[in-house]
């Protein structure tokens, strides 16, 4: 098998274990918030995306080993800087969230809203950071086929996973009035230029 095959499955391997630890915390968390009396919203599409998820990583791995995609270092470094960013704001949002986050959806506004890390900027960096992620990483080693049906079908799940979690969210005033007016995804202009000239 070649080195960059060889490479490419095992950063796959590392990502599905790295999704199983957040599950983990995830799990715990959830747990946290049925004791404290938070309700789980009920989402049809979630076992689509947890099978999306799961899909993309064996997607790439056959694709690369069976159809003999190519590595290109230019494309894979930045495709690999790209899902290390993701990466990095994903692990920023959960901590920002602290025991409020997880893969499903709670409303959990009543123990408070968060609008501190990235939450200052946008609404759902967490999926902004999902869907660079779907996208990147099959990239890294040219698994394009992987990339284009992961992106497509993942923009179908999020915005029914969106509609879900933003009924939930706005419904609460303080959210509304917290969150209800920045972007969803990407921040604007005007919020980083104003908070580098806070700093």
């Amino acid at each position: 098998m070649d080195v960059s095959v060889a490479c490419f499955l095992a950063l796959l391997g590392l990502v599905g274990v790295l999704r199983l630890f957040e599950l983990g915390i995830s799990s715990r968390n959830r747990r946290g918030l049925l004791d404290r009396g938070i309700a789980p919203v009920r989402d049809p599409g979630f076992a689509w995306m947890v099978a999306l998820h799961a899909g993309v990583l064996a997607a790439a791995g056959l694709e690369v080993a069976l159809l003999g995609r190519p590595f290109l270092p230019a494309l894979g470094a930045a495709m690999l800087a790209s899902l290390l960013l993701a990466n990095g704001l994903r692990w920023w949002a959960i901590r920002a969230l602290a025991h409020h986050w997880n893969v499903g959806v709670m409303a959990s506004t009543s123990l408070g809203v968060v609008s501190s890390g990235p939450y200052r900027l946008v609404r759902h960096p967490n999926y902004a950071a999902v869907f660079v992620e779907m996208i990147a990483l099959p990239l890294v080693h040219t698994a394009w086929v992987t990339a284009l049906v992961a992106a497509s079908v993942h923009a179908v799940i999020l915005k029914r996973r969106i509609a879900v979690e933003e009924k939930t969210l706005l419904a609460d005033p303080a959210y509304r009035a917290a969150m209800g007016e920045r972007p969803r995804f990407v921040p604007r202009w005007s919020d980083l230029s104003r908070r580098r000239a806070a700093r």
